[in-house]
């Protein structure tokens, strides 16, 4: 567990002090042991983790970065504005499968936006232990709630004073959690002016250095050289980092003298009401020694013991633990586990020792100690070796591990075998461009991960979506294609990563090509390249898109049927293991079914919007005086048919116009939405009163019984006199555009929806539409969103529409199918529409001659 995480871009100024002492404070008063922020980055659509705390930063590499649309609990606090609560691994599990899937462990979590005035910035969590119930947890919300609003400010603030945009686009600062008691080990403390240049040191801090009477610490060199001469530097270069508003996110370790280890921890007074500059700094100097006679006690263990902190730290071990890890303690003491002993933290066991870290609870594995490894390069293995087994009991501050050889163990621990899976803690390159270091890819990335997320995508887009942001990441990837088959040929289906215009040769290129998309498919055989130069030589002449890097090619098979291929491109070269080579081939076979799924999804869906567009009128009927506009978007999630729909109708010498909603979706709200605007017609064209149209079609809905009801809104309109009287059924209130751009809601009394009550009433409002003013109509999809009351969608929609502009003929007015393109650009836009959308618009002519 490498506890230091390194940083390819800071964020200079106040940032980094306010974003860690948030998130301490935050995990103090929410009860819980580890917690971070997550705040936007430069890449639209991505959140990264800013801070991270109480846990090792690299083994939880695969959750530094989340796209804002995927289901995770921080992404729907951010996106939607939502507090997340949850309690436990079950209501987890419930909610964010694909969350709990990745972390499958007992524990509780809290998520808060952090917003500042009206801007989300990003969101504050905290990792709790598991609560009974959600009741128990609501007060550490509301105190977490608190901290983020204070945040949010201060973060705005930031932003106003113009010192930095508020993103964060680098790994994150991890920061030890607060202590739940003092530190066994002796304790001194300092303070440092860099105004002045004095050291200010306790009485402690000068016992536990040995400071001789007479001797001085009264300036950073004097300090920096009794608490370790030979790291000195380290020390001074810490303390000007940390005086600048940036402190090492870890407990810096150095060597007395003797060899014996120290810690130092440092911290900054900034004050983020002052402008940022040089501030005094705090230290504290810790000697994790536990002394002599308990040292040499521990010694007589047959089991070996060392102590982690949780952010990976190595702060005790004894001789048998120093043994059978084959390394000194004065090379384990103060390290990072993963740097000193990183086959102990190999992806096959990172589970084990997240799950210490989140669950609390004693975790016991085995593990195999290579037979010998580089002392210079010590992440080179060589060999199999010997069977340990490593148990962990974490505490509130300290992991206690015991080592001991596999058979010497008294009883077997529980799950003998190492897991065969489990997320990359290392080698991720972000498939948004920018650089890290790929020195291990991922071989065990979860299957179940990546499948759980293909059951949320329905259509192939979002299916490609789905690897992009799941897949690519995890194997270090930077470049995916995925092409799909029709009529023996291939067809680009999506692409990242691959220079602009790359690809275009491939496309729609037939099954008896010569290349590796193409051989992938018909062999059904994945192709793995480990260099740019074994893929030329393999494959001569094929177009090349890089000098160096790797490619792996995977068929797309469902149930034997060839479905497509999927090209994954890495840009640095690289070799495939056997493990890594079976699971992207496992993981292609997934991707083919969801594909192939989403095909049939594509063409019933093509079908289901074909059967609703022909139950939508033709053309609205028209009168020289009045104009009219309509608009239909089919909502995109799911197959199903919706049931809204409008019309226009010639009632007497006057128009009817009509929208309405059959609440619920499929065939059957469709041929319901048929019939009742069948009848609505008719009872239309015979001139009934809107009261009697309403009630009548109210009947008929019953007499149907199709178990479901409709609302609706009638307005017959007089074209000369601009006279309009207008029925409402349980439908959202119109809206009226006075030619001089002011704009009201029509708070028109109406009856119940069709279809409840059979002596409902249906209430008559007359009102008057003045020559170049706008009626709008219009169904609940246009101006509901989750989470939000329906008001404001219909505030929105109305000041929407008060800056659409007056219909063309006026100086500097729009087109009424203008206006009605403008009312719905946003939900046009929107990928994913949970509900089918109808607006309709209506505007009287002045009469030939007079002036409007």
């Amino acid at each position: 567990m490498t506890g230091r995480a390194e940083h390819e871009t800071r964020i200079p100024g106040r940032l980094d002090p306010l974003l860690t002492g948030v998130t301490t404070e935050a995990i103090s008063a929410a009860g819980g042991f580890a917690g971070g922020v997550y705040l936007r980055s430069g890449t639209p659509g991505l959140l990264r983790l800013a801070v991270l705390s109480g846990l090792p930063g690299p083994l939880f590499r695969p959750w530094w970065r989340l796209h804002v649309d995927r289901r995770f609990p921080v992404a729907d606090a951010f996106r939607l504005g939502v507090q997340v609560v949850l309690p436990d691994a079950t209501e987890t599990m419930r909610r964010y499968p694909q969350f709990a899937a990745g972390l499958p462990f007992q524990f509780g979590s809290l998520y808060v936006p952090v917003v500042g005035r009206s801007t989300t910035y990003g969101v504050l969590t905290i990792l709790r232990p598991s609560a009974s119930d959600a009741t128990e947890v609501l007060p550490d919300r509301d105190r977490m709630a608190q901290l983020a609003e204070d945040l949010g400010q201060a973060l705005w603030k930031l932003a106003e004073d113009g010192e930095t945009d508020i993103a964060w686009d680098g790994e994150p600062l991890c920061v030890r959690p607060p202590a739940t008691r003092p530190p066994a080990g002796r304790i001194g403390r300092f303070t440092w002016d860099p105004a002045s240049g004095v050291v200010t040191a306790d009485s402690r801090l000068h016992a536990l250095l040995g400071v001789a009477p007479g001797r001085r610490t009264d300036t950073p060199q004097e300090l920096a050289e009794a608490v370790a001469a030979a790291d000195s530097h380290q020390i001074l270069t810490a303390l000007r980092e940390t005086a600048a508003g940036r402190p090492p996110p870890l407990p810096l370790p150095v060597h007395a003298s003797d060899g014996s280890l120290r810690l130092l921890e440092l911290w900054n007074t900034q004050d983020t009401a002052v402008p940022p500059g040089p501030c005094a700094v705090r230290g504290l100097v810790l000697d994790p020694d536990i002394g002599s006679a308990a040292d040499g006690a521990a010694d007589l263990l047959p089991e070996g013991v060392f102590c982690l902190d949780r952010l990976g730290l190595i702060v005790y071990a004894n001789e048998q633990a120093a043994r059978l890890l084959g390394r000194p303690r004065t090379r384990l003491l103060g390290r990072p586990l993963g740097e000193e002993v990183p086959w102990l933290e190999r992806s096959a066991y990172e589970d084990h020792l997240r799950e210490a870290l989140l669950s609390l609870e004693p975790v016991h594995f085995h593990v195999v100690r290579p037979l010998r490894y580089s002392e210079d390069s010590p992440r080179e293995f060589h060999g199999g070796g010997d069977w340990l087994a490593v148990s962990v009991y974490p505490g509130p501050d300290i992991l206690t591990c015991t080592v001991v050889p596999a058979n010497r163990m008294a009883e077997p621990a529980p799950r003998l075998a190492p897991p065969t899976e489990g997320p990359s803690a290392a080698g991720v390159r972000p498939s948004d461009g920018t650089a890290a270091d790929v020195t291990s890819m991922a071989p065990l990335y979860r299957p179940i991960v990546l499948a759980i997320a293909l059951t949320e995508a329905v259509t192939a887009r979002q299916v490609s979506a789905v690897v992009m942001q799941e897949l690519l990441p995890a194997f270090g990837g930077g470049r995916l294609a995925i092409y799909l088959l029709q009529e023996r040929h291939l067809y680009l289906a999506w692409e990242t990563g691959f220079p602009q215009g790359f690809l275009a040769p491939f496309e729609g290129v037939g099954l008896d090509a010569r290349i590796p998309g193409v051989e992938t498919l018909t062999s059904g055989r994945p192709l793995f390249f480990e260099s740019m130069q074994q893929l030329a030589t393999a494959y001569p002449g094929v177009p090349l898109d890089a000098t160096e890097g790797s490619r792996a090619f995977l068929p797309l098979i469902a149930s034997g049927r060839p479905v497509g291929s999927c090209i994954l491109g890495f840009d640095r070269p690289r070799g495939f293991s056997t493990e890594e080579r079976t699971v992207l081939t496992a993981l292609a076979g997934l991707i083919a079914h969801a594909m192939e799924k989403a095909r049939r999804y594509d063409t019933e869906a093509a079908l289901a919007r074909g059967l609703q567009q022909a139950l939508l009128p033709r053309r609205l009927s028209a009168h020289p005086r009045v104009e009219t506009v309509g608009r239909y978007l089919p909502g995109t999630q799911g197959m199903d048919v919706g049931g809204d729909w409008y019309d226009v109708v010639e009632s007497g010498d006057g128009l009817a116009l009509v929208i309405g909603d059959v609440q619920g979706h499929g065939v059957q709200a469709a041929a319901t939405m048929g019939q009742l605007r069948s009848a609505v017609r008719a009872f239309a064209l015979g001139d009934r009163p809107p009261d009697e149209v309403m009630s009548g079609t109210n009947h008929l809905l019953i007499d149907l019984d199709p178990g479901l009801f409709a609302s609706c809104c009638y307005i017959r309109l007089d074209p000369l006199t601009g006279l309009a009287r207008v029925a409402r059924a349980g439908h959202p209130p119109p809206l009226l555009r006075f030619p001089d751009g002011r704009t009201h809601v029509l708070e028109i009394p109406g009856g119940v929806v069709l279809g409840v009550d059979p002596h409902a009433r249906y209430p008559v409002t007359e009102l008057r539409l003045d020559p170049g003013a706008i009626l709008a109509l219009y169904t609940d999809g246009l101006v509901e969103t989750p989470g939000v009351d329906i008001d404001e969608g219909i505030t929105a929609l109305r000041v929407a529409l008060a800056r659409a502009g007056s219909p063309a003929g006026r100086p500097g007015g729009r087109s009424l199918a203008g206006v009605a393109d403008r009312l719905t650009a946003k939900a046009r836009h929107v990928a994913d529409r949970p509900d089918d959308i109808a607006l309709l618009l209506a505007t009287r002519r002045a009469q030939p001659g007079r002036s409007r």
